[in-house]
């Protein structure tokens, strides 16, 4: 008997291009080659204390289900964390614990967006974006950013150029995954005024909000909760923030009842986000504001050894990440993607190299980011120190045998 056909998402959702590379990168490993991971943003910086004493101390003698809606305790740890943050007004009801950010994104496109709809989004753009808004049947409709301009959103004309009737939503990364960009008040206003000119959702993903350099601000769509209750749905993550990669936990929060309601269904569905991660995660009201000034340090260090030696690099163009801790940086090949395999397969320095992550999977325009790589700079100094040695070296290499 023939099977029915699987599902259109089967043929058309794409594999990560973060991690297409890995099977090679397992293979060098097995081959004895130290691999300096600039591929993927999981930090190496300590879980905070408090957190790590809370799962030591673990005493329940068993593990049951959380609440759908977020443990108690974690909710209202939160409140006081956006108290602190300048933002009062905002309760339990708004708040919905997710398992990661990554399933807030997901949920605030299906929530919002019927098969059809357009979201718009600045590229380069977290690439699982593309995975999502797919899974919610909408159209992503890019606006490119350039590597000349840092990043930043390009005039409000442009923007509203690519509105039409099916556009839905804009879905914000601010800080940026991929390029560290922070947009600024003017740029996030601007945003907001196009918004709800057009009756727009803004999603906002600020799960990077704490990484910022050189006294730069980002301006939280949380401003706007009162102006415009019904249009903002902002999402947050703990991963980042606390190095609770694994934890799995995020946050969705909105002053729209009818969504948060819906979010509450879907919760429903899948029954919960993990108890005991969220009993870890509540104590995130006791991390001392000391705990992120050495984190912001320690990237801020990175950030600069990073940038300044990838610039010596004869042909590298390299972007001034402004938060996160990722930067997009141009290399002087004609296909990065091959080039990210080649250090893998057919490269070494003294048994190490590097792994990058191809920046084609963070554009929807064909033909963009061939040239370009993203870095994520969560190695402590030493180990990023010898990475831009090794790209260097590597660099040299692949241009002779390519030219």
């Amino acid at each position: 008997m023939e099977m029915k056909k699987l599902s259109w998402i089967t043929d058309h959702i794409p594999a990560s291009p973060i991690r297409e590379l890995v099977p090679f990168a397992e293979k060098a490993k097995l081959n004895g080659v130290k691999i300096y991971h600039l591929n993927i943003g999981e930090p190496d910086i300590e879980t905070p204390d408090v957190m790590l004493d809370a799962l030591r101390s673990w005493s329940y003698k068993s593990v049951p289900y959380a609440n759908s809606q977020g443990e108690r305790v974690l909710l209202q740890s939160l409140l006081k964390y956006y108290k602190k943050l300048g933002f009062g007004n905002i309760g339990i009801d708004n708040l919905q614990i997710t398992m990661g950010g990554s399933e807030g994104i997901l949920w605030s496109l299906i929530a919002t967006c019927e098969p059809g709809d357009e979201v718009i989004t600045f590229e380069p753009f977290y690439t699982n974006y593309i995975s999502y808004i797919m899974r919610s049947r909408a159209r992503l409709v890019p606006i490119r950013t350039r590597i000349e301009d840092n990043f930043h959103v390009p005039r409000k004309s442009i923007i509203e150029r690519t509105i039409t009737k099916k556009t839905k939503a804009i879905l914000l990364c601010n800080p940026s995954n991929p390029t560290g960009t922070v947009f600024a008040q003017d740029e996030v206003d601007m945003l907001m005024q196009i918004a709800i000119k057009h009756g727009l959702y803004v999603i906002s993903d600020e799960v990077y909000r704490e990484f910022v350099y050189n006294g730069t601000k980002p301006y939280s769509v949380l401003n706007y909760l009162e102006k415009y209750p019904e249009g903002v749905i902002l999402v947050d993550s703990l991963s980042k923030r606390y190095s609770l990669c694994g934890a799995r936990l995020g946050v969705l929060l909105s002053q729209n009842k009818k969504l948060m309601q819906i979010f509450l269904r879907f919760a429903q569905a899948r029954l919960s986000a993990g108890f005991i991660d969220q009993h870890v995660a509540a104590q995130l009201d006791r991390v001392d504001d000391s705990y992120f000034k050495g984190v912001i340090e320690e990237y801020d260090k990175r950030r600069t050894v990073l940038v300044n030696g990838l610039r010596k690099i004869p042909g590298v163009v390299c972007s001034q990440p402004e938060g996160a801790f990722y930067v997009i940086v141009k290399l002087p090949v004609k296909n990065a993607s091959h080039f990210a395999k080649w250090l893998l397969t057919d490269f070494h320095e003294h048994k190490e190299t590097v792994m990058v992550a191809p920046a084609t999977g963070f554009y929807a325009t064909k033909g963009l980011g061939k040239d370009e790589v993203r870095i994520a700079y969560v190695l402590n100094v030493g180990a990023l120190e010898r990475s831009v040695e090794i790209l260097s070296k590597a660099l040299k290499e692949y241009v002779l045998l390519s030219s």
